[in-house]
């Protein structure tokens, strides 16, 4: 089953490349200076229909794009986004829920964040997909600011103009103080 499964998204991963190579000259009238860019944007927008940029701060999005068009053209890499912005509520839902799961707000924590907590609610987190966009992404992301947070979150990658964060083991932990 798990052959099968990769074996599909190798055939989904070849077929948004065909794609993208295809519109090139479309995207090229319509977009001298981005072409490449925008078929990538178009290719993936098919690969991964469920994604929605909408919400993320016009930073965090442009990053989020610039690095996976870059992963596509140079390295044939595929990163698409399992979520981005949440607002409150669903943060809160989502806090609540795990919260009821573990039994506690401490341990829930270490999984999801309350909404005040959350980079997904501000607007600058990104959990992407698959694995091998995220290790891309993980190995390139600081040239675009985007930085894995948490060592048990392969997917989480946050925007941070102007810092490199602290990584940390979890969500929910305080950073070390040094003296």
């Amino acid at each position: 089953m798990i052959e099968l499964f990769r074996s599909r998204a190798a055939a989904y991963a070849a077929l948004a490349r065909l794609l993208a190579v295809l519109v090139l000259p479309v995207a090229f009238v319509r977009s001298p200076g981005r072409a490449r860019h925008l078929a990538c944007q178009w290719a993936l927008a098919l690969r991964y229909p469920a994604e929605d940029l909408a919400g993320l701060t016009p930073a965090a999005r442009e990053a989020f794009t610039a690095a996976r068009t870059e992963a596509f053209w140079r390295d044939g890499q595929l990163i698409g986004l399992t979520s981005g912005h949440r607002d409150a509520a669903e943060q809160h839902a989502m806090f609540r829920a795990e919260v009821r799961r573990t039994g506690s707000a401490g341990r829930a924590r270490q999984r999801v964040l309350p909404p005040e907590e959350s980079g997904h609610v501000a607007g600058y987190a990104l959990d992407v997909r698959p694995t091998e966009g995220a290790a891309w992404l993980e190995r390139h992301g600081a040239a675009y600011r985007l930085h894995r947070r948490y060592d048990n979150e392969w997917w989480h990658f946050e925007y941070h103009a102007d810092t490199v964060p602290l990584r940390l083991p979890c969500p929910g932990t305080l950073p070390a103080v040094v003296a």
